[in-house]
């Protein structure tokens, strides 16, 4: 692929663990520009490095491009802008209710983004016009779902995490972006018809990989991280 063909930040992509730490980010906005498989697949395999316990590596993952990322995409938005009864994940990922401080960072982070759209509290049409967004990877070249076997207890979803982690930060190497979206696996039953994957399979979630739309004004918005303080004690 020609160098000029890409965005500033492909032809520039992170050459230091810390650049690629410190430059991911949740994009929600990509360029249709094809990413090559062999990129993908080294992606994958370095990302596999990952520590697991006992080595047991519980991740599986599904690579949607082309008419197959098409097929999913538009039958998981159907379904959303239909009210489609089924829809949620098998997993609970937050608690319910969320409680502070959690709380607060949630609302900052969601009104934050829809703040750097115009949306305002209220505008339920323009949000769920917005949501629908989330079931279409962002629009990304690439989206991938990660399943777990149900069998698997709550170290190997520690142990997700790491590879899952890897995949964001190396994709950075390539001068690709990503969006994390456990929204991805709201919907079971369309991803079990597409994928193949059977009840004891579990859909943790998603990722959207591309190239970042530098354009789009939704990938500057970057919530905050609380300070150090806030989260770590030290002990001497």
């Amino acid at each position: 692929m020609s160098d000029r063909r890409l965005p500033p930040e492909a032809r520039h992509p992170a050459t230091t663990a810390v650049e690629a730490i410190l430059t991911r980010r949740s994009v929600r906005a990509f360029l249709p520009t094809p990413v090559p498989r062999e990129t993908i697949a080294e992606i994958l395999r370095i990302s596999a490095q990952a520590p697991s316990g006992s080595n047991i590596q519980p991740w599986r993952v599904y690579v949607l491009t082309g008419a197959a990322l098409d097929r999913v995409r538009g039958d998981m938005a159907r379904s959303y802008l239909a009210d489609e009864p089924g829809r949620g994940r098998e997993y609970k990922y937050y608690t319910d209710p969320v409680v502070e401080p959690w709380l607060a960072r949630q609302r900052a982070c969601g009104w934050g983004l829809y703040g750097t759209l115009g949306i305002k509290r209220g505008e339920i049409e323009k949000s769920r016009a917005y949501r629908v967004r989330n079931y279409e990877f962002f629009g990304a070249p690439v989206g991938m779902v990660f399943t777990i076997d149900k069998r698997l207890e709550l170290g190997s979803w520690i142990d997700y995490g790491m590879f899952l982690q890897n995949i964001m930060v190396s994709a950075r190497h390539f001068g690709l972006h990503t969006c994390p979206e456990a929204s991805i696996a709201e919907f079971p039953a369309i991803l079990r018809r597409h994928l193949g994957f059977g009840e004891g399979e579990m859909a943790v979630c998603g990722i959207a990989l591309g190239y970042a739309d530098p354009d789009d004004i939704i990938n500057g918005f970057q919530p905050d991280r609380v300070a150090i303080d806030e989260f770590a004690t030290f002990l001497e």
